[in-house]
């Protein structure tokens, strides 16, 4: 099995990682960005089913691991992979929560912390912070930083999502574009996710908590 720190060969950790309890992750970098531009950082994409095996129980949940491993991509500035090591790096994740924890559909932000960011990668530099408005997730990309969220992903109305989509679903925001007050993702939910943007408000109203397991009541 692939270790969290062995694949990333122990380079040095030169970001730091804070999280969201009622929005999401963001990653802090050195970044200072004018709110006259927009915001866009660049860091590599994969649906949460890269080979499109979306049969597979283990990828129909991912959505959790794939926003993580972007993250973790972009903090160690590691090119993107082909979705071939995309798919084994997700399942190898999926594996090793299920098998050290029990568990690995819809994980909370709180057990993303500590079994992803914190057990997998030895990933120490996060923190879980409360955010009340959509300006304050902008306040927060002005900062360099980009941000995991937890979201009804129902609310969120993705034409790419299959049906209604799923209730539970976590997306990465990665940018804000100030002209048409949208937000920026990296949305594993579809193959069509990169670089795709949500209305600020409509982002925002779909944010919600959600417990870890398997489809846990709201």
């Amino acid at each position: 099995m692939l270790t969290g720190v062995g694949w990333l060969n122990n380079m040095a950790k030169i970001f730091k990682i804070t999280l969201m309890i009622t929005v999401g992750v963001f990653i802090s970098t050195v970044f200072v960005f004018s709110k006259s531009e927009n915001i866009i950082n660049y860091i590599p994409f994969t649906s949460q089913a890269p080979l499109f095996e979306w049969n597979d129980p283990r990828q129909q949940d991912a959505c959790e691991e794939s926003s993580v491993l972007m993250s973790i991509s972009w903090v160690y500035n590691i090119p993107a992979y082909n979705k071939e090591m995309w798919r084994d790096r997700i399942i190898d994740l999926v594996n090793f929560q299920q098998k050290k924890y029990g568990e690995n559909r819809d994980t909370s932000l709180t057990d993303t912390v500590s079994w992803i960011y914190k057990d997998y990668f030895k990933y120490n530099n996060v923190n879980i912070i409360t955010v009340n408005s959509s300006l304050e997730l902008i306040e927060e990309l002005e900062k360099g930083n980009i941000l995991l969220i937890p979201t009804n992903g129902q609310a969120l109305k993705n034409p790419n999502f299959t049906g209604e989509g799923p209730e539970r679903h976590m997306v990465l925001i990665k940018g804000y574009d100030y002209e048409k007050e949208e937000f920026i993702t990296n949305d594993p939910g579809t193959k069509n996710g990169k670089d795709y943007r949500y209305d600020k408000d409509l982002l925002f109203e779909a944010i919600r908590p959600y417990q870890t397991g398997y489809h846990v009541p709201f």
